[in-house]
This record gives C-alpha cells, sequence and structure tokens, in this order.
C-alpha cells in the first residue's frame, strides 16, 4: 500500500480535510452513469490514504463523503454510493489494518441502516491500533448539525452554565480530532459546503479544477506546498 513518500521543504499540516468534489461531473464527461463516477472517486481515496500515510507529520486525514443534504439525490445513487462503501468496508480493513492506517466515521451515523452501522463499528473496532495515519470519514455529515448536536448533547448532560468554545469542542462527534489545518476541495467549486465549519474556523484553504477521481499524488503535493507558503496568523492580522 506504501506511496510515493512526499517530501517537504517546510511545515507539513498534520490534519488535511478533503471535499471530495466531481464525481458526476467526471461521470458526466465521459458519457458514463454518475455511480461510475463514484466508483472511481473511491479508487481517488486510496490513493490519497496511500499519499497521505507515507507524508511525514500528516497524522489525520478527514474526507467528506457522503452530507446530510446528499439523501436529496435520486435514490438509485443514494443506494449506489452507500452500497459502494460496504464494498469498501469489507474488502480494505486486512490491507488498512496492515498498514497501520486507523479509520473513524463522524456524522450521525446511529442514522443511517443497521447493517451499515454494523460494518462501520467492525471497521473501526479492526484498524483501532493504527498509529500511522488516521482517517475521519465525514458521513450523513453536515457542518451545522454537528454544532446543533453538541449543543444539545450539553443539554442532556443536564450542563446550566456558561457554554464555552472548549465545551462546544469536547462535544462535537470527534472530540479527540484535532482541527484541520488545511481544507482541500476539488471540481473547482469555491465553497465549503457546511463542511467542519467549527473545525475550519482557522485553516487555511486550497481548491482545485481537478475533479476528484483524477486527484492524485500530484495534486495533493501541489496543496501542500501551497500550505507550506501561507503564514498563518489564526486571526491576529
Amino acid at each position: 500500500m506504501a506511496g510515493v513518500p512526499i517530501e517537504r521543504k517546510a511545515e507539513t499540516p498534520s490534519h488535511v480535510a478533503i471535499i471530495m468534489d466531481g464525481n458526476g461531473r467526471w461521470a458526466l464527461k465521459k458519457g458514463l452513469p454518475r455511480l461510475a463516477g463514484h466508483r472511481e472517486g473511491a479508487k481517488a481515496v486510496e490513493r490519497i490514504i496511500r499519499a497521505a500515510a507515507s507524508t511525514p507529520g500528516l497524522d489525520y486525514l478527514s474526507l467528506f463523503a457522503f452530507s446530510t443534504e446528499n439523501w436529496r439525490r435520486p435514490r438509485a445513487e443514494v443506494e449506489g454510493l452507500l452500497s459502494l462503501l460496504k464494498t469498501y468496508l469489507r474488502s480494505k480493513r486486512d490491507e488498512l489494518v496492515e498498514n497501520r492506517v486507523r479509520m473513524v466515521f463522524s456524522g450521525r451515523i446511529d442514522q443511517l441502516a443497521e447493517d451499515l452501522q454494523d460494518e462501520i463499528a467492525l471497521f473501526e473496532k479492526a484498524t483501532a491500533r493504527g498509529d500511522q495515519l488516521t482517517v475521519v470519514v465525514c458521513l450523513n455529515y453536515g457542518g451545522r448539525q454537528e454544532i446543533v448536536d453538541g449543543v444539545n448533547r450539553l443539554l442532556r448532560k443536564g450542563f446550566a452554565g456558561e457554554v464555552t468554545e472548549e465545551l462546544i469542542s469536547a462535544n462535537l462527534y470527534r472530540p479527540g480530532i484535532p482541527d484541520p489545518d488545511l481544507v482541500i476541495r476539488t471540481s473547482g467549486e469555491v465553497r465549503i459546503s457546511n463542511f467542519l465549519l467549527w473545525g475550519s474556523a482557522y485553516a487555511e484553504f486550497f481548491f482545485t479544477d481537478t475533479l476528484w477521481p483524477d486527484f492524485g499524488e500530484e495534486d495533493l503535493k501541489k496543496a501542500l506546498d501551497h500550505y507550506s507558503l501561507r503564514e498563518r496568523r489564526y486571526g491576529a492580522g
């Protein structure tokens, strides 16, 4: 599974998050059904996990796989996407374990079909000891919903004091995962589409015209190079 290591001249982001966009347009350009684009997109996921795992200093990779808004897509496309996910979970578990890649899921997982929830739980347990890279798959995820769910979690605990940033952060879907340093979006769209709204407050952004199925190691390297040239100020001017 080892990819070609990407040499860094400067600081490498510890956490890279990617809005994987353009599967449908990729398929349309080639006269193929949209699901064919999603299949190629799954191959891109494999490439980028390999590349990230081979990049020193890159410890976390978050992937926007399926949003809460994606349920509005045609039923056949949604079912095809979730079927692809199940196939991935069943076929890649041993490979990720062997390569010390941990995979966790973030979002309203409890609203998914029970058989998919079971597959996810098995996958998370099997890869739990991975220490080379942690991949966070954002599934049935919405950034606003995450914040709302975090506040409601506080209320259910009976909290009645002053709400702080630290309290909200501690009650989000994956409180142990650090905020992203770099957010990448493919396909030429320049928006964040309700992705990691809380965590990306001070992230750097990189937008590329490359459609997700065509995104590879060289594209990731360009994004990392872009990041290395930026000075993060965290709102300080």
